[in-house]
């Protein structure tokens, strides 16, 4: 398996849509870059495991490393393990669903197309980077598609919410850049490379003001509380594709930022922050939650929950333990699913009712048969129900908080724990008042979904319940991962 089919296959896709004379042919160029990438995204996966049936245990499969700015010590590495091939499974699923729910936009559809797969393109070089400069290059490709795809196809407050979003990711971008610097001219070997500064001992000084920095930064695209204020209104006003890739797969560069960078190579900062964190994510999963509840827009709702989700990740990172960092990836990766399978869903019913406000819906089972038998099974995800991924993730991250035996990590995994009550009332009641209930007038003529929009679901969904039902794949192609970062905490949690 070579890596940079990864970046070459998004570029390939880009070149071969600017070439494309109509929007038909710009779609199915599109799909057929995107159904490349979904196909590469499961080679990968079962090389990966082939692997390591085979016995190899090295730290980093399917290595690359070419000298790029030897005098700085910065090269083109790239290289997966576990953590790595999960998030770019993901990307792979969300990527293929956006370019479907896509299909009927007329505006700069070339454009629109070229930002889209770029987003991807940033994705996949960001997940595969061993190098911190390369890694910070690739995130910044991941932001500035965003700005675009909200200014120019989004919807509402659209500028308002494409500035806000713009400055606070690239505030966070800044961070992010001054910890690596931090932590180059902080160490001992004066690089960037992920490997040799994870086999570096890092003064504890230096891991005190950098860690921070590197956390914060990365937590700034995983909605760390207070930083979170970005999230509904860019949700709310992007185009559906771009909610979906906002949600589904920007938001987890954060959370891999946080558990694969600054965890991992200071982990005497982790330990020295780790009570902080688990506050703020504790915050951020019951505030997020109890703020859904007051939300009438379908989207606003998906925006706000996503706040108390992806809350769930920073605390199994926080809590340091095994089984609670497998339970953050698992859930970075339940998420990503189901938050974009949320967002399709909703732009499919934006499209035909022209709200979405929950108020002035009802009834849609009846017209809509597909659309919301899928709206009920993302929202059981969401809530947690068994045999799907929500329910897997979360139980999992419990679990592992729960291994630590003090009583502050006991009161904040009881705290995490209530959220889903809450949950419950808000997922429960927007679908009820949404999908049953007397049909509204006006609303008797409106299509079920198209075969676009069929095909979109049922991938997520797909990636849903093969994470529910047999959750040991993912669970096993993670855990070696999650040791090596514990053995660096120097833990023998289990």
């Amino acid at each position: 398996m070579n890596l940079l089919l990864l970046i070459l296959l998004p570029l390939l896709t880009i070149v071969t849509i600017l070439l494309m004379r109509n929007a038909a042919q710009v779609k199915w160029a599109a799909l057929l870059g995107s159904t490349g990438q979904f196909i590469l995204a499961l080679v990968l996966l079962f090389g990966f495991r082939q692997e390591r049936s085979a016995g190899n245990e090295a730290q980093i499969l399917f290595e690359l490393q070419y000298n790029w700015f030897p005098a700085w010590h910065i090269s083109f590495h790239i290289g997966v393990n576990g953590i790595s091939v999960a998030m770019i499974l993901l990307t792979a699923f969300v990527v293929i669903a956006g370019v479907l729910v896509s299909w009927n936009i007329t505006k700069m559809t070339k454009e629109f197309y070229c930002l889209l797969i770029m987003l991807s393109l940033g994705a996949y070089g960001f997940f595969i980077s061993l190098d911190l400069f390369i890694l910070f290059f690739f995130l910044e490709i991941a932001v500035i598609p965003k700005y675009l795809l909200i200014g120019i196809w989004g919807s509402g407050k659209k500028e308002y919410a494409a500035n806000k979003l713009a400055l606070m990711l690239m505030g966070g971008s800044a961070l992010v850049l001054v910890g690596l610097l931090g932590v180059y001219f902080g160490s001992s070997e004066k690089t960037f490379d992920l490997v040799t500064l994870s086999q570096t001992h890092i003064p504890i000084e230096i891991q005190k003001i950098c860690f921070p920095l590197l956390f914060v930064g990365f937590g700034v695209f995983t909605a760390l509380f207070p930083f979170h204020t970005w999230v509904p209104d860019g949700h709310s006003s992007a185009p559906t594709a771009g909610s979906m890739f906002l949600a589904g797969i920007s938001m987890k560069l954060g959370g891999y930022g946080c558990l694969r960078v600054a965890t991992y190579i200071m982990p005497d900062g982790a330990k020295e922050y780790a009570s902080i964190i688990i506050v703020l994510s504790s915050i951020a999963i019951l505030y997020g939650a109890f703020a859904t509840m007051m939300q009438k827009d379908l989207k606003y709702i998906n925006a706000y929950s996503s706040v108390s989700h992806c809350g769930f990740v920073l605390l199994g990172i926080g809590m340091l333990t095994k089984t609670a960092m497998t339970g953050a990836v698992m859930q970075m990766v339940s998420h990503g699913l189901m938050t974009a399978l949320f967002f399709a869903v909703i732009g499919m019913i934006y499209e035909r009712t022209h709200t979405r406000q929950v108020n002035e819906m009802g009834g849609l089972l009846k017209v809509m048969p597909f659309i919301t038998t899928v709206l009920f099974i993302v929202g059981l995800c969401s809530l947690g129900l068994p045999g799907l991924s929500g329910f897997v993730a979360e139980m999992t991250i419990f679990m592992g908080s729960w291994q630590n035996p003090g009583t502050f990590h006991r009161i904040a995994t009881i705290a995490a724990c209530m959220s889903i009550v809450v949950t419950a009332v808000y997922i429960l009641r927007a679908i009820g008042q949404t999908a049953m209930g007397p049909l509204k007038e006006g609303y008797e003529n409106l299509t079920d979904a198209t075969w676009n929009e069929k095909l979109a679901a049922i991938v997520l969904i797909a990636g849903i319940i093969a994470i529910g039902l047999a959750p040991f794949w993912l669970n096993d192609l993670v855990s070696p991962a999650t040791e090596i970062i514990m053995q660096k905490l120097g833990a023998v949690h289990p």
